[in-house]
């Protein structure tokens, strides 16, 4: 049976029901949202005259759930527009609305009866075939759906998002016992392609995998830090990004998730496993639960294990004192084996490895998970590389269990766990005796979609600092490899070297990485250096050299298409929109952010994105055209960065026509087939064309702007200068009014611009505290 997913209805509009529900609409699905019809007025009810029959009081609870997602400051979709997709109802007046929906998700309150009675009403009102599922966290999938007909069982099956569904990717799959294979592996591909995320296949037990691997990895460090003395800060210390863990470390992420969340998860593991150790695994300490009592949940409370308070000399954070039962003042320590460790290249073995009490905790913490892990294959899950994912996508680890095993060297480990009386699950025990020293290696990583670090895949040229790879079908991907993936001389070289042999041989390129962003943009060390001695000749040859290569990618003769995703800053935006099409991700950060450094675009920023900007306009006159010229200067001025690649096409960085891709793992997939698509239709060059420029009177328009917003003091006076330097390449400089200017002749105001600029003391003390500090100053 084949299934399609066109409309989709969800149950319930609490945080995580509007949280999916917005997540859908972005994938492009129309989502009907529905929850409770409310039981009495609000006060502005009561004050329009309004009753419980009027439709917008009965349609409140889910309209607020809409109204929350749609609040910018709330991020949860790509784009508002894409609120016009959202429908709301309520579960009284409209559930024949799911009698057009091909996937109906509930996502109501964590109860057994109430769940189930939902089904019933979900049964009389779905169409046949139509997907059931729910977004239970914990509560058994198979006795959810247990009265209901073998049909409805056999299109039923859990998908868990994690929250908040548009950034988690973690989406766990949980079959039910009558689940049809057929739509179960349509939910695994329509999870993966459509939805973006990473799918894991879990088995009906308590907590499914992320939750149950997750939560035993807090109570143990808690259990330990009792065993240890040590206080809360020291905790974090020691189980951040140290252990290859996010920096909200232990309790802070336990305050972002809420306390009384993690007790309540906790709790349903004591309640459904029949083993004692197990439930005493998961008992939380009595100071835990007194924070609960005491309404101390974290940051949806404003204290929990910390708290941030206002004083006489500003914001002040406060933590839990354990032994004292109050909030003190935290007081930051550096920790003499954290800081030892992290100047080792492994340090997360180094850490475990020392004679000292820290050591011997990490060790502890970093055991009792491995060991945990291992025994729950295949109780949780048939595979631990699902527990591995698991853990990465939805708790945000650097390494799942399986993947810190191998890091810390998993014989020797073995060992050691031995010798101090552990009991190692059999399965391990039977892969040393078979023996395999590892649970990865690079040949045995098999994937559905490109990674373009396969051993299969022939690398044509490498630098260190970029590389290019033969990615099949005659497609190649130049990839960047540098710290940060930053715009280095040796990245340039590898785009001119680049063009040379994806002209002669093959059919097309992809700009394109797998690292944590698309490119951070220049190297703002390297600037740093050239203009601390005075290498201005070696400074502007690095300008030229980028612009040409910029210049080479956008008149390459075969089809480049650009992949970018997350951070794609400055010079990586630069290299992104000078290729024939892009396929973004989703989640791409995209902007031209020099002035936050006290320059200005130097790759051909400033010029591409003007003609982004007035390239469709037609015939308009010399007023409409200084509007677009505006609209691109604000863009840049404001140092404009997109919350989403939707956001930047709204933004110009992206063209309407190029393709949003939401799963991350295809991307580079996506940006082959563009390019293959383009090749087969007969691929043409692009031609120089001159530019329009507005001239010295479209120049008056914007210092008229600029001028406004430095008397009112929206902008610095310097900020005003540097605005001034964009406006005189925007308007393409000393020119009248509706002059025709070549590409090559805007590169060069551009570059004139940037090298004055880096020798301004107030741009090199910009770059100095972004060096620093690693955000913009305000000079």
């Amino acid at each position: 049976m084949s299934y399609d997913i066109k409309k989709v209805a969800v149950l319930g509009s609490g945080v995580m029901g509007a949280g999916i529900a917005a997540h859908v609409a972005g994938a492009g699905i129309p989502v009907c949202l529905l929850d409770i019809v409310p039981n009495k007025l609000n006060e502005k009810e009561e004050a329009k005259g309004l009753t419980l029959e009027s439709p917008v009081v009965r349609n409140r609870i889910a309209q607020a759930g809409k109204d929350k997602v749609l609040n910018p400051k709330a991020r949860a979709i790509y784009d508002k527009d894409f609120g016009d997709m959202i429908e709301v109802g309520n579960l009284r007046d409209n559930m024949d609305m799911l009698g057009d929906c091909d996937w109906i998700i509930e996502v109501i309150v964590e109860n057994l009866d109430i769940k189930k009675n939902l089904m019933k009403q979900i049964g009389e009102h779905r169409k046949p075939g139509s997907i059931v599922t729910t977004n239970t966290s914990g509560v058994s999938v198979n006795r959810i759906s247990e009265d209901m007909p073998l049909e409805f069982r056999q299109h039923f099956l859990g998908t868990h998002f994690f929250n908040p569904p548009r950034y988690m990717n973690l989406f766990e799959l949980i079959p039910g016992e009558d689940t049809l294979p057929s739509l179960f592996e349509f939910m695994s591909e329509f999870g993966t392609r459509r939805l973006g995320k990473g799918v894991v296949v879990a088995k009906d037990t308590p907590n499914f995998i992320g939750n149950r691997i997750g939560t035993y990895s807090v109570v143990n460090v808690i259990s330990l830090m009792e065993k240890y003395g040590y206080d809360i800060p020291k905790i974090d210390q020691l189980t951040g990004p140290i252990m290859g863990r996010p920096k909200t470390a232990t309790f802070r992420t336990v305050d972002m998730v809420g306390l009384d969340i993690l007790q309540h998860v906790a709790q349903n593991v004591v309640d459904n496993v029949d083993d004692e150790a197990e439930r005493k695994r998961f008992e939380v300490p009595e100071f835990f639960k007194e924070l609960v009592t005491m309404g101390h949940l974290g940051d949806k409370t404003r204290k929990g294990f910390y708290q941030k308070v206002k004083t006489e000399k500003g914001k002040q954070t406060l933590v839990w004192d354990i032994a004292k039962k109050e909030y003190v003042a935290f007081v930051p320590e550096k920790s003499e084996v954290v800081e030892a460790a992290k100047k080792e290249k492994n340090s997360l073995k180094a850490l475990i490895s020392g004679e000292k009490d820290e050591n011997q905790f990490a060790w502890e913490a970093i055991k009792n998970v491995l060991l945990y892990s291992a025994g729950r294959v295949p109780e949780i899950a048939d595979d631990y590389k699902e527990i591995d994912n698991a853990m990465k996508w939805g708790f945000n680890w650097k390494k799942g269990p399986f993947q810190i095993w191998d890091s810390i060297g998993f014989e020797e480990s073995v060992e050691r766990m031995k010798k101090e009386g552990e009991t190692i699950p059999s399965w391990i025990e039977e892969r040393i005796s078979a023996g395999e020293k590892s649970f990865y290696s690079e040949e045995s990583i098999e994937t559905p979609y490109i990674r373009i670090a396969s051993p299969k895949n022939k690398t044509v040229l490498d630098n260190g600092d970029a590389s290019l790879v033969d990615i099949g079908d005659g497609v190649l991907c130049l990839e960047f490899k540098s710290k940060g993936n930053t715009v280095t001389d040796r990245v340039i070289d590898t785009i001119h070297r680049s063009i040379e042999i994806v002209e002669k041989d093959y059919n097309g390129m992809v700009v394109g990485n797998q690292g944590g962003n698309f490119s951070a943009g220049a190297n703002l060390a390297s600037i740093g250096q050239m203009i601390a001695g005075n290498k201005w000749k070696e400074l502007e040859d690095l300008v030229y050299r980028f612009q040409k290569a910029n210049m080479a990618l956008k008149y390459c003769r075969k089809p480049v298409v650009a992949a970018p995703y997350g951070m794609t800053l400055g010079g990586g935006a630069e290299i992104a929109m000078h290729t024939h099409a892009i396929a973004a991700h989703a989640e791409t950060y995209m902007g031209l952010v020099e002035v936050g450094v006290g320059l200005v675009p130097g790759g051909g920023g400033n010029k591409e994105l003007l003609i982004r900007n007035t390239e469709n306009l037609g015939k308009v006159n010399l007023g409409e055209l200084t509007g677009h010229v505006k609209k691109t200067w604000e863009t840049i001025a404001m140092a404009k960065v997109s919350g989403s690649a939707h956001e930047a096409v709204r933004n110009g960085l992206v063209r309407k026509s190029d393709r949003v891709v939401m799963s991350r793992d295809y991307l580079i997939d996506e940006a082959k087939d563009s390019v293959l698509y383009l090749h087969e239709g007969g691929f043409r060059p692009l031609q120089r064309k001159p530019l329009k420029v507005v001239g010295t009177n479209g120049k008056a328009a914007i210092q008229y702007v600029i001028e406004f917003m430095k008397e009112g003091g929206f902008i610095s006076e310097y900020d005003a200068y540097i605005a001034d330097k964009i406006a005189h390449i925007l308007t393409g400089g000393n020119v009248p009014a509706g002059s025709y200017v070549s590409e090559e002749y805007m590169l060069e105001i551009e570059k004139e611009a940037f090298v004055s600029l880096c020798g301004e003391e107030k741009t090199q003390q910009r770059i100095e505290y972004m060096l620093k500090k690693g955000k913009p100053l305000r000079n």
